[in-house]
């Protein structure tokens, strides 16, 4: 069999040639609901949890105001590009459906590493902890499925002694990546630093996990094979591990068309990102 042409199977964007018109759409439907949302004063713009400019979230909140139950939406980039102000309008989705959504933001390879992202998301969570008193559904898309399935994973007392240990016991990944060592043979590595020793550290499908976790992963049946084995790979060896887990393939999408579905509140990806995010306990 000819080696795995990793370039082509990792270049979402060469995948999806319109993925330029897609940015600038989410960016002007994104300055929209927050526009709405500030009139409304359901939303806490920029706030910082760390200190560096992007390390920044955004809360955007139902009519139940800050006692309603949380989700952290995490984006994508391959961990070196995009921001939180192009997935504002995501939070619709859930805000729809009586749930507070946090859109946060994080430092880009190269200037940091994928290991300090991932540490920089932790620390944006147990800011919300500290700041509205919640343990919370994380949900993400690309690099954000790997953010994802890194906070599932993350034993929170060794880390934060201060936070409970189910912090965040469940996740909703999109189109996310688990085990990182086929990027060392991408030209994206250039930003990404990765050799075969930090590639293991960061990758969440090989970590051990913590009790009673739950992780949903979908994937676009439109994404590239690598994708695909990517998502059920993970599904599959955290439910040996004891974890709940559900793969799902989405008919007709892509890597870009599958997260737009979250901001349309009768769509089942929301639905089932609400049914996880309602069950975590306060």
């Amino acid at each position: 069999m000819p080696d795995m042409d990793y370039e082509a199977e990792y270049n979402n964007r060469a995948r999806v040639p319109e993925h330029a018109e897609i940015f600038l759409r989410w960016a002007r439907d994104s300055e929209n609901y927050r526009a709405d949302a500030l009139k409304a004063g359901r939303a806490e713009l920029s706030l910082a949890y760390g200190d560096t400019p992007r390390q920044s979230l955004d809360l955007f909140f139902p009519q139940a105001g800050s006692s309603a139950p949380l989700a952290l939406f995490v984006h994508g980039g391959y961990w070196r590009s995009l921001d939180q102000s192009l997935f504002s309008h995501l939070a619709g989705g859930l805000n729809a459906h009586g749930i507070a959504v946090a859109v946060t933001g994080y430092d880009l390879c190269p200037i940091v590493t994928i290991a300090d992202i991932i540490e920089q998301i932790r620390r944006a969570c147990v800011f919300l902890w500290q700041r509205l008193g919640r343990r919370m559904l994380v949900y993400g898309w690309s690099a954000g499925g790997h953010l994802t399935a890194s906070m599932v994973a993350t034993d929170w007392p060794s880390l934060y002694p201060k936070a409970p240990a189910d912090l965040v016991s469940s996740g909703y990944a999109v189109s996310g990546l688990y085990e990182l060592a086929p990027l060392i043979k991408t030209s994206m590595n250039q930003d990404l630093a990765l050799d075969a020793e930090r590639a293991r550290r960061v990758s969440p499908l090989l970590w051990p996990l913590p009790q009673e976790r739950t992780l949903d992963v979908v994937v676009g049946a439109l994404e590239s094979s690598e994708f695909r084995r990517q998502s059920r790979a993970v599904a599959d060896a955290w439910q040996k591990a004891g974890a709940q887990t559900r793969f799902k393939e989405i008919a007709g999408k892509n890597h870009f068309s599958i997260v737009a579905e979250l901001a349309d509140p009768q769509n089942p990806m929301t639905a089932r990102v609400a049914e996880l995010a309602l069950a975590v306990k306060p």
